[in-house]
């Protein structure tokens, strides 16, 4: 059973019930019956119809005829109400910045992208990440009080319960910054705050390769490289919810100097910025190189993985030696956590088998046996929005509950949102 869900100070087994028998309906993909509710929960028909009723009442969820009845008269499932309210989702990345609204069934109403440097500290990103919501929403014609939560993802170590990020190493001058409390003041609503690869671990395990797991990792190969962990159907943040930098695991001592001050990390050797320099000096190197045709200074490590993509023998190597050493870092994880599935995704992720096939070598040959056979290794199912859909599911874990225990909040934002559906589809 998922247990995502938010609950109020002072929860009883009651409210706990209540707000399972909801994730059970969310993440279930194709609404289910009160029977199937009851099996599920353990629990008996008519307190499980006390509960629906109650879900009923507060609109979170609507009835409807199943749509996966073989023949016959289709039984009567019950469902997330699309309708009940509007989250927004951000991913704030170190050179881009992605940002979408989203119906409770986390359908993307609308979404946008802008260049963003995540070294221009809080005040400047900040600004520039509400100016575009606010443009964003007044197409849509709708304002803040119609937004009953919004997720937010971030390239750095977040101590969840803070809400912020300590000492991130891509994210100079946001150390110690209320992140969380100064969107919250902003924009009047809850606000989560998360690490982006925490996210997209999210992301694939609700709607992608990771759907129906109970234990997966995902490696986000960005402009670093990160771990986010989703263990018994949980996300795992460890003590303060700064798991999962897998980054900053030593892989050489000797090795090249880390943002993080440190020699040697992963990071140093396979992340974005490292597989940005190696292209540059590939291009200043003389070798025949695709990369070659681009401003050597401008070379990112898409550029690099797009050289290889198409056939460049030294970009190959490159991106093969990077696979390598994620591929270690991750046996390593294998080891520790035994997941089912290990998701690779990032930017970088786009090189497909030239990065991923030294990855599986590498686990083949350095994790336990017992661990290495049962895991999948495979690219995300979500590419790039993985991590943005991770987001609307964090919202929607805390405003969905919220609507559930508070059955007039968000009264208006059904017609909102239906008239935003008819206008997508018309």
């Amino acid at each position: 059973m998922s247990t995502f869900f938010w609950l109020p100070a002072g929860y009883n087994v009651k409210s706990f019930n209540k707000h399972a028998t909801l994730d059970l309906i969310r993440f279930s993909g194709v609404g289910l019956s009160r029977t199937e509710l009851a099996d599920q929960m353990g629990l008996t028909r008519a307190a499980v119809s006390l509960i629906v009723n109650d879900l009923l009442e507060s609109e979170v969820v609507q009835e409807a005829e199943s749509r996966s009845a073989p023949s016959g008269r289709p039984p009567i499932v019950l469902e997330i109400n699309p309708n009940r309210g509007i989250v927004g989702a951000i991913d704030m990345g170190a050179t881009h910045t992605s940002i979408a609204l989203a119906d409770f069934t986390a359908k993307i109403l609308q979404e946008s992208e802008f260049p963003f440097d995540i070294k221009n500290g809080p005040k400047i990103c900040i600004e520039e990440v509400d100016r575009n919501l606010q443009i964003m929403m007044s197409e849509l014609n709708i304002s803040f009080s119609d937004l009953t939560a919004v997720g937010v993802g971030v390239p750095g170590p977040v101590i969840t319960e803070a809400g912020m990020v300590i000492a991130p190493p891509i994210m100079p001058g946001w150390d110690h910054f209320p992140i969380r409390e100064t969107l919250e003041k902003k924009w009047g609503c809850p606000v989560t705050l998360n690490n982006d690869a925490e996210l997209g671990a999210l992301g694939e395990w609700a709607y992608g390769a990771g759907r129906g797991e109970k234990n997966i990792a995902y490696i986000k190969v960005g402009s670093g490289v990160g771990a986010g962990l989703i263990l018994n159907q949980q996300i795992y943040g460890g003590t303060t919810g700064a798991a999962g930098e897998i980054g900053h695991l030593t892989i050489d001592e000797n090795g090249p100097l880390c943002n993080c001050g440190n020699h040697g990390c992963l990071e140093a050797f396979a992340g974005g910025h490292a597989i940005a320099r190696q292209g540059q000096s590939l291009a200043r190197s003389g070798k025949r190189t695709l990369l070659s045709d681009l401003p050597t200074e401008n070379i990112t490590a898409l550029d690099v993985a797009e050289a290889a993509r198409r056939g460049d023998l030294h970009a190959q190597e490159i991106l093969r030696r990077a696979g390598e050493s994620i591929g270690i870092a991750i046996a390593g994880l294998i080891n520790l956590f035994n997941p089912s599935v290990v998701i690779i995704g990032g930017g970088v992720a786009q090189a497909g088998d030239t990065l991923t096939a030294p990855i599986r070598q590498a686990v083949r040959e350095r994790a336990m046996r017992a661990s290495e056979q049962s895991v999948h290794i495979t690219t995300g199912m979500l590419g790039r929005r993985s991590l943005l859909i991770g987001a609307t599911v964090q919202a929607i874990n805390v405003a969905i509950h919220i609507a559930a225990e508070n059955k007039n909040s968000f009264s208006d934002a059904s017609a909102k949102v239906e008239a935003l559906e008819v206008n997508q589809t018309s």
